[in-house]
């Protein structure tokens, strides 16, 4: 049984996002919050294949972010194929195909939500992918697909997670996609996914067209769960969750098998630690049709959120060195809300250069 089916239902997941849920963030929240799985930030499979650098950072993780998925974009089919090998060698615990991102220099490349518009490219990029899973558990090496030299050296020296022979097994797929491309396309695009037979599904509730603008349409997603019944795949929401008490409302009006949280958890890692709570409330409604009581949102200290940042700040800066400091920025204008002093502290925060400078700001140096 793959982690997918062990994790007590509904799921409820980290989702992942460009530019915000990288090493240090999943960290921070795996660490915090304890989200059920936690996905990288999507990584271009044709990048890596070139011998990217970057990957090496994109694609580092924790023990403590377990179960954890590697998530990849891109259109070159044998590149996928590849790449499969890497994420296995690497050892995750899942490998997630974004179909999915709306950003225009993705999209427009034919990748991320573009794939809505090519389904017969979408399918091959899964067969693709399956293919290298399933080559890679049967023995075959990664110095024998092809892979350029310095990516070779690259994954030999991210040692960590790696599987002996002995352990090599066949990781679970998954795809994370939206509603439609510019209008909901749930009944011609979802049945294409779910005849490929990823273990899950999980379905944005809003349109490439839409961006992040508006709200998410969950009564759709209702509708992919109809659609995803007795398929053996399994189905998250994800889109305008804030609170565990949103998450016991979509999963009970929808049905949904799980969800990921995004927007949510940007500066409140601690958004998951009511997670049981939201498990229990609906095994206790699903049995005797009340009204689960609402969560309130989690009481954080001053202090708490202070120590998290601080955390935040030094493993950000130790992953990608002082001159990327400013990515770290919007972290910490996300963190300064709800407290007495916080709009002081966001105007200082977002000038600063490095983690010793933040410790200055917040009193702690």
């Amino acid at each position: 049984m793959d982690f997918w089916h062990r994790i007590e239902k509904p799921i409820i997941g980290l989702s992942p996002m460009d530019g915000v849920t990288d090493a240090s963030f999943r960290l921070v929240a795996a660490r915090h919050g304890r989200p059920d799985l936690c996905m990288t930030e999507f990584t271009s499979v044709e990048a890596i294949c070139r011998g990217a650098d970057g990957f090496v950072r994109d694609f580092a993780y924790g023990e403590c972010e377990r179960p954890i998925l590697a998530q990849i974009y891109g259109r070159t089919p044998e590149a996928y194929y590849q790449v499969a090998h890497v994420v296995c060698e690497l050892g995750f615990d899942g490998l997630d195909i974004n179909m999915g991102c709306p950003a225009k220099n993705v999209a427009n490349k034919g990748c991320g939500a573009g794939l809505i518009l090519n389904p017969e490219l979408a399918v091959t990029l899964i067969r693709a992918t399956r293919r290298g899973i399933e080559d890679w558990t049967a023995g075959q090496r990664l110095e024998d697909i092809g892979l350029a030299a310095e990516v070779l050296e690259r994954v030999r020296s991210m040692s960590h997670g790696r599987p002996s022979e002995e352990e090599r097994r066949a990781i679970p797929l998954s795809v994370k996609t939206r509603v439609g491309y510019d209008r909901v396309q749930v009944d011609e695009w979802i049945p294409v996914l779910l005849a490929e037979r990823p273990v899950a599904l999980s379905v944005h509730g809003r349109t490439l067209k839409q961006m992040y603008k508006g709200q998410a349409d969950w009564d759709t997603i209702g509708r992919v769960v109809e659609l995803a019944r007795d398929t053996g795949t399994l189905v998250l929401g994800n889109g305008d969750l804030k609170s565990m008490a949103d998450v016991v409302e979509r999963v009970r009006r929808t049905g949904v098998d799980g969800v990921l949280l995004g927007r949510g958890a940007m500066g409140n890692p601690w958004v998951f630690r009511d997670k049981q709570w939201a498990k229990d409330a609906l095994a206790r409604g699903a049995e005797l049709g009340a009204v689960p009581p609402e969560v309130s949102r989690v009481e954080v200290s001053r202090e708490e959120r202070t120590r998290v940042l601080l955390e935040h700040s030094r493993h950000f800066e130790g992953l990608w060195g002082e001159h990327r400091f400013p990515a770290m920025r919007k972290h910490l204008a996300w963190y300064c809300k709800g407290f007495r002093g916080a709009a002081q502290w966001r105007a200082r925060m977002v000038r600063a250069r490095n983690a010793a400078e933040v410790a200055r700001i917040v009193g702690a140096a």
